[in-house]
């Protein structure tokens, strides 16, 4: 099947979220999209239909919308100019009863529908004669083979319906086996080749994918030579299947933008030697091809090559904040990263929050205390070449996973952690969160505290309380009360009171995003330690926050005017 990209399942009511879960369960990588306010427990909410189907499909992005058929055509056909580049648009019927192919039959919409039908246990509705007759589509080949003529595709295809027979030359398993009126004497030909093929319209040429470059110093220049060594061995680019390197340039910008140019994937392998990096792509029987060039080995295999069973890919980790807890909350660029990812590292509280996005991952639980060991497996597991995504509630980098795993970075200096892709995702904060159910108490200068003493001393801590409440700033405090901490709450009071109003309003947010979401309102001299958790994120006003009550509502807020209050 000619799918590169992990396609997009579209609801428009919660009613087809279950078959479309049952259709992202059976393609890998594939990402529920539902429209807010009427579907929940989704991997990306939209809020315009037409604009979000327009630009999925500007992407290249395969569309799979639970609706019905005319709906897509009609939001699409603005943008239906080339069909070379279209990609599969089908339609299934909410109750997953049909599943009808509409556009993209060069980019494998047949094929598509196959595997989606078999995930709803129907058969798709192909109306293709050429696929319904020679049981193959032609110009979209299966992983492992290009077409590099498919400008020839109609005419060849036509030609072959009208009773034309087919000289095979060249080893197709896919083609051999289909119902081709395959014939030694045919006037149509199909060849399979890793050469620059035939040009004749009455042939198509199918470009396996044998040849592996294994490179040990990519430069500027690496593609330009590539292409030199292709071209005059008359090898086309299009039979080229990856790019195979060494472990430690798994972070090499130069080489992934060579791979990028030729559009094949990046592998490596715990070796610097040139000739074996080919070899262990290629296999033992394999034709070397000459390089003049030190750096880049070429070779043929005998058989289509499967990068993804040579070596192993860079390594992912990506440092994700989850927001406080409810899904709506939870960003795009999240909910991507958690469909991605291969393995999912975090506090076991904190991983239950994403639901039903953990499923089919790799699961590696903690204790909440152990950050540091916890960020130690994420790196090793990303350096052996997994998507790693670690899970923190809120914002990563607030109190969170994202320092602990780059000081652990910087303290082992592991030499295959850096071969890793790190990226950090940013979430809601709980104070964000906090500050929004209540109104805007973070509307000017602000600062956050933890009041936990566990990695800092006290002494630290009140020294920062003191100096911000002289500045009179809103403070925000993370890590109050645990069940081993109930003083320092109460501390804190007593510094805050010789600088603050007793009537100061301060916001308690427990379980923001959870089930048990509370947010109360009351002011510093009512502020006990028995009001708060570690669930619990608390907001002290400022001289300038006020409270005010609108109906049933009670909102706060800090004025960003000050001059207008003195």
């Amino acid at each position: 099947m000619n799918i590169r990209v992990c396609p997009a399942v579209v609801v428009l009511s919660q009613n087809s979220v279950t078959v479309g879960r049952k259709i992202t369960n059976v393609l890998a990588g594939a990402k529920l999209y539902g429209l807010v306010n009427r579907t929940h427990d989704v991997d990306i909410s939209f809020t315009n239909f037409g604009e979000t189907l327009r630009e999925l499909f500007a992407a290249g992005t395969p569309i799979i919308g639970i609706c019905a058929a005319g709906i897509l055509i009609r939001t699409i056909a603005p943008l239906l100019t080339d069909k070379g580049q279209e990609p599969p648009v089908l339609a299934v019927a909410e109750d997953g009863s049909a599943v009808v192919p509409l556009l993209g039959g060069l980019s494998g919409v047949n094929d598509l529908a196959r595997q989606v039908g078999l995930g709803l246990n129907i058969k798709p509705a192909i109306t293709t004669t050429g696929d319904i007759r020679f049981h193959t589509a032609l110009l979209s080949p299966p992983a492992g083979y290009h077409l590099a003529n498919p400008e020839h595709g109609k005419k060849f295809i036509a030609d072959l319906l009208a009773g034309g027979k087919v000289k095979l030359q060249g080893i197709a398993p896919w083609l051999s086996e289909s119902n081709l009126p395959i014939d030694e004497n045919g006037e149509l030909i199909i060849q399979i080749t890793e050469n620059l093929g035939n040009s004749d319209p009455n042939c198509l040429v199918y470009h396996p994918g044998k040849i592996a470059i294994a490179l040990t110093k990519p430069e500027p220049d690496t593609i330009t030579q590539i292409h030199q060594i292709l071209a005059e061995s008359n090898l086309a680019p299009a039979a080229v299947s990856g790019i195979f390197a060494p472990l430690q340039l798994a972070n090499n910008s130069q080489l992934h933008s060579i791979a990028t140019t030729l559009g094949v994937p990046t592998r490596f392998l715990p070796t610097n030697e040139l000739t074996e990096l080919v070899l262990a792509a290629t296999g033992a029987d394999s034709r070397i091809v000459s390089s003049p060039f030190s750096q880049i080995a070429v070779a043929i295999s005998t058989q289509i090559i499967n990068p993804d069973t040579i070596g192993q890919p860079q390594g992912k980790l990506a440092i994700i904040g989850t927001g406080p807890g409810a899904s709506q909350w939870m960003s795009p660029q999240v909910k991507e990263i958690l469909a991605s990812a291969t393995d999912l590292v975090g506090y076991k509280t904190y991983i239950n929050l994403i639901g039903h996005l953990a499923d089919g991952k790799r699961i590696h639980e903690s204790d909440n205390r152990v950050e540091a060991e916890r960020a130690y497996q994420a790196l090793d597991l990303a350096a052996s070449g997994k998507y790693v995504a670690v899970v923190s509630s809120g914002d990563p980098g607030i109190y969170a996973m994202a320092a602990a795993v780059f000081e652990v970075l910087e303290q082992y200096h592991k030499p295959e952690w850096q071969t890793i892709d790190i990226q950090v995702a940013p979430g809601i904060s709980a104070m964000q969160a906090a500050a929004a159910t209540i109104g805007a108490p973070l509307g000017h200068d602000f600062c956050v505290i933890s009041l936990s003493d566990i990695l800092k001393p006290w002494e630290i801590i009140a020294q920062r309380i003191t100096a911000a409440a002289k500045s009179d700033f809103v403070i925000a405090f993370y890590n109050p009360v645990s069940k081993e901490r109930t003083w320092q709450l109460a501390a804190a009071k007593k510094i805050l009171m010789e600088h603050r109003k007793p009537d100061t309003p301060v916001v308690l947010g427990r379980n923001l995003g959870r089930k048990g979401e509370e947010v109360q309102v009351t002011t510093l001299k009512e502020l006990e330690p028995a009001l708060a958790d570690m669930r619990t994120v608390i907001i002290i006003g400022s001289s300038h926050t006020r409270q005010i009550q609108q109906d049933h509502n009670i909102w706060v807020y800090t004025s960003r005017r000050y001059n207008s209050q003195e």
